[in-house]
């Protein structure tokens, strides 16, 4: 289900720094460090990449349709068209709240 997790595999952001003797040794505590070699990693997300497209017209959505007119058996019936040319993506947005990371290690409430 859930499509948003990182599927790649390579440096993780929110471990330690690999070795023994890291501030969270005992199971009840976990420790927030950053990685020493990544050192910009936060568990925000600041940004993301919009779903919604930009027309021609420069109108903003997320579908855009056509109303076409089609005769069949002499009546005229008005059907709707999706267009999918010439759209442009919104491209990457800011949040206006931060939100955590979806492969953020910690469990932050537990009821």
């Amino acid at each position: 289900m859930g499509g948003s997790g990182s599927k790649s595999k390579g440096f993780w952001p929110f471990s330690g720094s690999g070795s023994g003797d890291d501030a969270a040794k005992d199971g009840n505590e976990q420790s927030l460090t950053r990685a020493r070699s990544f050192p910009g990693a936060t568990p925000f997300v600041f940004t993301r990449r919009s779903s919604m497209y930009f027309d021609e017209d420069g109108d903003l959505a997320h579908e855009f349709y056509e109303e076409t007119i089609v005769t069949k058996n002499g009546r005229k019936r008005a059907k709707l068209k999706r267009i999918q040319k010439n759209l442009t993506p919104q491209g990457i947005i800011k949040l206006d709240h931060p939100c955590i990371h979806v492969d953020f290690p910690i469990i932050l409430c537990e009821a």
